[in-house]
């Protein structure tokens, strides 16, 4: 009965939007964003000198180029932007200027959510840059600015598949808001780029957004359609002009001194510490950087979102460290995908090589590094990426050495071919190693439509008491169909049972994986809705004989609003073979076979608003019993000054037999933002199901361009016995120096 029900209510929602077909354009036609040619802009050699002060009245600007078409992503794809944006862009021997005004109606302040370093920009009016020195996609810097001065850099790879918001760059910059709109001028030191000198004519990609948030509006320079994100190179136009350039040594340094003073009764025998380390930072070749890095310190890092795990797999914890998050997309191997797009599986399932294996205990506690080095970069078609990291012993880790050798080739256009070898091995006696290998290849092709992508890894080493294991393997091969309507994804993978990289995650083992959706996503302005996505997917997991583990049938429908706001409805039919109890918060369920119904719901206000915020609930059937869950977060912006960030996840479970037991975490997270070089936050944390008690303070001082002065106290504590079980007041200094 139930499952009639759920393949009715697959037809009710996709029948509809099957029959809706893509949308017809409105009054005026609008223009087609993948089919239209990609634009040119050319660059001028400045004149005379420039003052970054906000405003464009140095006369060198009146004979730069004017850039002033831009074509909407959203909300009426494909007609003109609503408001005029101008862009010139000049350079000099030192630096490359970009100047722009964007104009808006009088009486009409552009809203500015925040001042924080890399900020969510789609909160709020932006301007966005993407150059490509090498025009090839494979060293993509982007820059989103908010007309507070918030700045948010990225650097892509793999024509925007592979993106790293933790890299950051040194430039001088002023906005202006004003009765007309607002004003950017910014000027970007040639060291802060990577580009080939050699070239008697420089192109390179570019592309430039506009984003109105009042009006949901996002415009491009170079049309492309709302699913593409500008670091996408291949969608983007070229900029020409800019000759003779000689780029600097591409040399800094940057030390760090450091204070910190532990307490608690986990560090009741820790004395007070004063350290010193060292960054460094040398362009080898206009493609190819080397970092080096002693006494590695990461004490200013935030700490670790609290998750309750209502499965009986591993979680995941994203990497937050600057020095493993700079250039890491160049060692991505395993599952990829992101919130956008359904894909089956995403780096949360499987990546050979993860970072947070280094430097940290399996708990999430430090452990020492003495220091490393990393080589990424291109050389022409080829991308290249080597890491090593040495770590000390403390307690009961020894020490060890990581190494990753990453390669990837694009032999032609949308095609990448690479390998990858990731080493992990003790260095004080002990006989422990692991050894993990792949090879992968991924093709995006027809406009971008379609992605292919597989893998090929395997694991091998050497046991703690010193006995052999086995080579285990894993793959993946899997493809996809995606155009502004079509939603279309199938997978298989296959992991066996002692699959173990050891720098690396597998949150399910010894196991088929197969996986396949379809779905569609028509265009519509209906009573506010911009876009409707009705989808169906499923899941079907079976061990290596062949016998099922798990299945999973979804019926999906996604909505996004005109104003910004989403919401997404889904039903799932779930079936579970559990082999093994396994517990969750002291309730335990038994082995035994379930097929069971579950529903979710979730609604996300749109971040232009003062107060905005998502909420969501599921619950259902759980294996022999039921589940409930609700969620959200609050966050008020209290001016572009201050935000407040209130968030509650709750739990409850009622197995048979069973005292019903509930799992639930509170946060809270206070910003203050004296301007967009003194920043301040406060961020608690509680665990119901751990009892435990998290709090964050940290103040934050950009002194010069990448150069801060961190203070921040982090503080864990045992409520039931009311002790501090873990508590750091950490100083840090930094100073970059550049050569």
């Amino acid at each position: 009965m139930i499952r009639n029900r759920l393949r009715f209510f697959l037809l009710l929602i996709v029948g509809p939007a099957l029959a809706i077909g893509p949308q017809a354009g409105v009054a005026q036609t609008p223009i087609d964003l993948d089919a239209a040619p990609r634009p040119t802009a050319s660059a001028a050699r400045a004149t005379g000198p420039i003052e970054i002060d906000g405003v464009l009245d140095d006369a060198t600007w009146a004979a730069a180029p004017v850039i002033d078409e831009f074509w909407q992503q959203k909300p009426d794809a494909g007609m003109p932007s609503t408001e005029r944006t101008e862009v010139r862009i000049l350079f000099d021997d030192g630096y490359l200027y970009i100047g722009a005004e964007l104009m808006d109606q009088p009486g009409y302040e552009p809203l500015i959510p925040t001042l924080q370093r890399d900020p969510n920009t789609r909160d709020g009016d932006a301007f966005g840059i993407m150059l490509d020195p090498f025009l090839d996609g494979k060293t993509v810097f982007s820059f989103f600015f908010n007309p507070g001065g918030a700045v948010r850099d990225i650097q892509s790879a793999d024509d925007g598949r592979i993106n790293n918001a933790a890299w950051d760059a040194a430039f001088d910059l002023r906005t202006r808001v004003h009765d007309s709109g607002w004003t950017l001028e910014l000027a970007i030191p040639w060291s802060q780029l990577r580009f080939d000198a050699a070239r008697d004519e420089q192109v390179w990609g570019l592309n430039l957004l506009r984003r109105i948030r009042r009006k949901n509006e996002d415009a491009t320079w170079s049309p492309m359609d709302r699913r593409w994100q500008i670091y996408v190179s291949s969608r983007g136009g070229q900029l020409t002009g800019v000759d003779g350039l000689r780029p600097g040594r591409n040399l800094s340094v940057k030390p760090f001194l450091l204070g910190a003073r532990p307490s608690g009764d986990l560090q009741a025998d820790a004395d007070s510490e004063i350290d010193a380390g060292l960054d460094l930072k040398y362009g080898i070749t206009p493609g190819m950087t080397l970092d080096l890095t002693v006494n590695t310190d990461f004490s200013q890092v935030e700490v670790d979102q609290e998750q309750v795990n209502l499965t009986r797999f591993s979680l995941f914890f994203p990497e937050k460290r600057e020095f493993f998050l700079e250039n890491a997309g160049i060692f991505q191997f395993g599952d990829q995908g992101n919130r956008q797009t359904r894909s089956g599986a995403t780096n949360r399932d499987f990546t050979l090589f993860y970072s947070r294996r280094i430097g940290l205990s399996p708990q999430g506690a430090p452990i020492p590094i003495l220091g490393g080095g990393r080589v990424t970069g291109t050389a022409g078609p080829v991308s290249l990426g080597v890491l090593n990291m040495q770590t000390r012993s403390q307690d009961s880790f020894s020490a060890e050495n990581f190494t990753v050798a990453r390669v990837r080739g694009e032999p032609s256009r949308g095609l990448s071919i690479g390998g990858i070898v990731v080493n992990r091995e003790e260095t004080g006696g002990g006989p422990a190693d692991n050894l993990s290998y792949g090879v992968d290849a991924n093709l995006q092709a027809m406009n971008g439509y379609l992605l292919v992508q597989s893998y090929l890894a395997a694991t091998q080493g050497t046991a703690a008491d010193g006995s052999p294991i086995d080579r285990e393997m894993a793959g993946r091969v899997s493809a996809g169909w995606r155009d502004p309507f079509w939603e279309i994804f199938t997978l298989y993978r296959t992991f066996d049972d002692d699959f173990d990289p050891g720098v690396g995650f597998v949150r399910r083992r010894g196991m088929q994986h197969g996986y396949g959706t379809i779905g569609v996503r028509p265009r519509v302005d209906w009573a506010g809705i911009l876009q409707l996505n009705p989808y169906v997917e499923q899941h079907v997991y079976a061990d290596l004989d062949g016998d099922l583990q798990t299945r999973l049938g979804t019926a999906g429908l996604g909505l996004d609003f005109r104003d910004g706001s989403m919401a997404s409805f889904d039903v799932t039919d779930r079936y579970e073979r559990v082999d093994e109890a396994f517990s969750v918060r002291g309730a335990e369920v038994p082995v035994g076979r379930y097929d069971f119904v579950e529903a979710s719901a979730s609604y996300t206000l749109s971040g232009a608003r003062k107060i905005s915020g998502r909420v969501n609930a599921s619950g259902g059937e759980y294996f022999s019993g039921n589940r409930r869950s609700i969620g959200g977060s609050v966050l008020g912006r209290l001016g572009p000054q201050v935000l407040l960030n209130l968030s509650l996840n709750h739990n409850e479970i009622d197995l048979p037999g069973q005292v019903s037991t509930t799992a639930d975490v509170y946060g809270a997270k206070l910003d203050l933002f004296f301007s967009t070089t003194l920043l301040t936050s406060a961020f608690v944390q509680y665990n119901e199901a751990s009892e435990e008690m998290v709090t964050n303070l940290r103040f934050r001082w950009i002194h010069a361009p990448l150069s801060d002065l961190y203070i921040v106290l982090t503080e864990r504590r045992d409520t039931a016995a009311n002790t501090v079980l873990d508590r750091f007041l950490t100083a840090k200094f930094t100073k970059l120096l550049s050569f």
